[in-house]
């Protein structure tokens, strides 16, 4: 194990680094990281399920019951359904969030993809975005995909987090350093 890991992470890259490679090998990626994609709706919007997954006292069999269930009810892939089911019986579902956001990580990466944090003072059209997302992608060689926030406090501008590249167009940025200046001044 890495010294810079801690254990869920170490074991939720690796878990998910094997059904990365299960589904890719079974040519079922797009539809295990659609399926994924779904399961992670659904555990963010029903409190009841995210408290069943992260509660460690349930038993196996009703933690089988219940995967079982929502794979089928929810038409998961083969690979997915079984993924769950090996999730619950080496009792490592309470990491299904981690595993599963490291699985959609390595779906970006193999598609080439960046992930990049927008800040933006106002909400931008989806033109706006698709046209920020398009330039910056031409000029990087690769796709960015952009977590979009709208954060009003900015006043004016835009902030571009593109991993450990910050770029702070704002006003209110502006305005703290000529505050700043004045202070030192």
């Amino acid at each position: 194990m890495s010294i810079n890991k801690s254990f869920s992470t170490e074991t939720s890259e690796r878990y998910s680094r094997a059904l990365f490679e299960v589904s890719q090998e079974s040519s079922e990626l797009d539809k295990v990281e659609d399926d994924v994609k779904i399961f992670q709706s659904l555990i963010n919007t029903s409190l009841e399920i995210k408290n069943f997954i992260k509660d460690p006292t349930q038993n196996l069999s009703q933690q089988n019951k219940v995967s079982r269930l929502l794979a089928e009810r929810l038409n998961f892939s083969k690979n997915l359904k079984n993924f769950l089911l090996l999730l619950v019986e080496k009792r490592r579902i309470f990491f299904i969030q981690k595993i599963f956001d490291s699985f959609l990580k390595l779906c970006s990466k193999k598609r080439g993809e960046i992930k990049a944090q927008l800040i933006s003072s106002r909400e931008l059209s989806k033109t706006e975005l698709d046209k920020i997302s398009k330039d910056l992608s031409e000029s990087m060689g690769s796709i960015l995909k952009f977590d979009y926030k709208v954060d009003k406090e900015l006043i004016g501008g835009l902030k571009l987090q593109l991993g450990s590249i910050m770029i702070d167009t704002s006003i209110r940025s502006k305005l703290k350093k000529y505050e700043q200046g004045m202070i030192e001044n």
